[in-house]
């Protein structure tokens, strides 16, 4: 992993780019601002500080709340008495991480030929849970949440969160059930503005109360991190949430689909299992060294595990704690869709294929007409890979009352 090494830039680059960054940091301000205006009774009051560059020395902090105080939510008795028995803590309890490099993997004959772009992943993989640097305990609290709705997200993508709070992560109610919406956010990576974008994330969340974020690196590697960072905290905090949808910030999700395919599993029985998506079976490790999923054959040497593109998936709060459970006695994997196929496998389960999930898009084919036909979109539940204004643009077709489907369409 390599969360934990930041490089000084020399010569002219830092002040070229501290000055784009002003002027983006300007930018993004302006937005929020009129975001702001928008957003009564949403904002929060936040004094958590943040540390520079000391971050990454993990110095112990305390995370405040959305009302700015240390306290946690109360909890019933019940709820402590069920989280005592699970052996789970009442807060978020990784205050302090000292981490450092297994120097044991270094003398392993498979390390020396494994390819030098894994060797910090591989070397602080024992590193899984990280201090928070924004929480937000009473997002589940009080019952309020039936389905949360889980986003990965990056600080630079402020665009596509705005996207997903305008569309399908609106918090409001579908048949009567309470939907909530929470973006996973890691620390601005090396090479970037950390302090500014750090400054930024802050004010977003000031004003809409919904980013969590943990003080590890926002790389590819480490969004395995995001999943058990947030099983973890799901855990903790969420004892009365019964479902998790948990995506991208670049997917169209239905939710009126979405509510329905719940209430059909629920009257069926079968929610306590849940795990549906678009389900990959079959797949072998990617050997190609050009590929984004490359993964050496000293790394893992054996078929994957049936498993769920990330883009979108549906999951039942029961699973979700099984899954955190099982999950840490797994080493960490660099692919996070396929570390949770292999959760499941552990616990001899094996994901749901459901037609309505098209996290690989409607076609592969961008430019076919199907990718924006709104009948297509109004019949599934999640399709991936749309930018903010494609989102935007289907979210109002679909929804409009104009638009007429004269038969189901099936691809």
């Amino acid at each position: 992993m390599d969360h934990f090494f930041r490089r000084k830039r020399v010569g002219l680059l830092k002040p070229l780019l501290s000055l784009s960054l002003v002027f983006a940091s300007f930018l993004m301000i302006h937005k929020l601002k009129v975001a702001e205006k928008d957003a009564v009774g949403l904002k929060h009051v936040r004094d958590t500080p943040w540390c520079g560059p000391d971050c990454f020395s993990y110095k112990k902090r305390i995370v405040k709340n959305s009302l700015g105080s240390s306290d946690l939510p109360v909890l019933s008795n019940t709820v402590d008495a069920q989280r005592v028995s699970n052996k789970t803590p009442a807060s978020w309890d990784a205050q302090v991480l000292n981490c450092s490099e297994d120097a044991s993997v270094r003398t392993q004959d498979w390390f020396k030929r494994l390819d030098p772009r894994f060797h910090q992943f591989v070397l602080h993989r024992h590193c899984r849970y990280f201090p928070m640097l924004i929480n937000h305990p009473e997002k589940c609290a009080r019952g309020e949440a039936h389905i949360l709705m889980v986003v990965k997200s990056v600080i630079e993508q402020h665009d596509r969160r705005e996207a997903v709070r305008k569309t399908w992560g609106k918090e409001h109610t579908v048949d009567g059930k309470r939907i909530k919406t929470l973006f996973l956010l890691g620390s601005p990576t090396t090479g970037k503005d950390t302090k500014n974008l750090q400054k930024l994330i802050e004010y977003e969340d000031r004003i809409y109360g919904d980013i969590l974020q943990w003080d590890f690196m926002d790389t590819f590697f480490n969004l395995t991190l995001k999943e058990v960072n947030f099983l973890k905290w799901f855990d903790i905090y969420c004892s009365d949430v019964q479902f998790i949808f948990k995506g991208d910030d670049d997917v169209f999700v239905n939710t009126q689909n979405l509510v329905q395919l719940i209430d059909f599993k629920v009257e069926d029985h079968k929610e306590a299992n849940l795990f549906v998506g678009d389900t990959i079976s079959k797949a072998i490790p990617i050997r190609n060294r050009q590929s984004k999923y490359y993964i050496p054959r000293e790394l893992y040497d054996k078929p994957y595990p049936p498993y769920v593109g990330g883009g979108g998936f549906l999951m039942s709060s029961k699973l979700a704690r099984r899954l955190f459970v099982v999950s840490e006695d797994l080493e960490l994997y660099p692919i996070d869709d396929v570390f949770l196929g292999m959760c499941l496998q552990k616990l001899h389960l094996v994901p749901e294929m459901h037609p309505g999930f098209r996290t690989f898009g409607i076609t592969r084919r961008k430019v076919s007409s199907m990718n924006s036909e709104p009948c297509f979109y109004k019949n599934l539940i999640v399709v991936h890979k749309l930018s903010v204004q494609e989102l935007l643009r289907m979210w109002n077709v679909v929804h409009s009352e104009g638009l007429v489907c004269a038969r189901k369409v099936s691809i």
